[in-house]
């Protein structure tokens, strides 16, 4: 099958995610959340599959959420359904990478922002190339964390420096998120496509029942409630897009300025 936002191949045991839509720094619509889902739950179920590989097109991971896309999503009470956008399109995605039964390899190639650092975070093993980024950037509109990064981000960098990328919203370029442990290797921009190519092969040819067992194990110890945490943040979000702030923090990022807020 052919997507448009998403390109799916297979070379052997090892399936390539590349998101593409580099015209937007890879950033999520709804087209995107489906046909990633679709490309997740195929590389998941197809035994041929042995290990996974995920990474943007162009010059950035994902930018996160396409916000004018989704502001023609509304819930009964005549505002955005950030709750119905967040479980339809972008948690059985998260969802299905980190409960995966194979090895997922991720190569951010550039900046990966919001739900692109959930995404980026859902990996096993997550390399970077030297210009990346990742950067938590809600609160600069008058929004949390959401997409699970309350639970991937913590469980990599712990409390202290979580709260850091949550409440200032600084981007944490590829060498301080290698020294965090937030990833596992930094590449040269020009080798890290081979580098993760050549890691996720080695998976591929390794005892993949007992890596799925692993993996399994890991995350019953590491994120027991992710859905859970996935449900918290929806409903915190949903009620933080119903507020002034967050008006105020879309208009203020539209319009080029600092924002103004008063904590309503």
């Amino acid at each position: 099958m052919s997507y448009e936002t998403v390109i799916w191949e297979q070379e052997g045991g090892v399936g390539r995610i590349v998101l593409n839509r580099p015209d937007t720094l890879n950033a999520w619509n709804t087209q995107f959340g489906e046909e990633l889902k679709e490309v997740v739950e195929r590389a998941s179920s197809d035994e041929t599959v042995r290990a996974v590989l995920l990474t943007g097109a162009g010059r950035a991971f994902s930018s996160g959420a396409d916000l004018k896309a989704g502001m023609d999503q509304i819930a009964d009470d005549g505002m955005l359904d950030v709750r119905g956008r967040l479980d339809a399109v972008f948690h059985p995605i998260l969802v299905g990478l980190r409960t995966m039964p194979k090895p997922v390899v991720v190569a951010v190639n550039g900046p990966a922002a919001g739900i692109g650092v959930s995404l980026a975070l859902t990996g096993d093993l997550v390399l970077a190339g030297e210009s990346a980024f990742f950067q938590l950037a809600f609160a600069n509109i008058g929004l949390m964390p959401d997409g699970g990064s309350t639970a991937l981000v913590p469980a990599r960098i712990g409390k202290t420096r979580a709260f850091e990328m949550a409440l200032l919203a600084e981007r944490v370029p590829a060498a301080k998120a290698l020294d965090w442990g937030m990833v596992n290797a930094v590449h040269p921009d020009g080798e890290l496509l081979a580098a993760a190519g050549e890691l996720a092969e080695r998976l591929s040819n390794g005892p993949t029942l007992a890596y799925a067992s692993a993996k399994r194990a890991l995350n019953a110890s590491i994120y027991p409630d992710f859905e859970r945490q996935l449900d918290l943040e929806a409903d915190l979000q949903h009620a933080l897009a119903r507020t002034s702030d967050f008006i105020e923090g879309g208009v203020a990022f539209a319009e080029k300025r600092a924002p103004e807020f008063k904590g309503a």
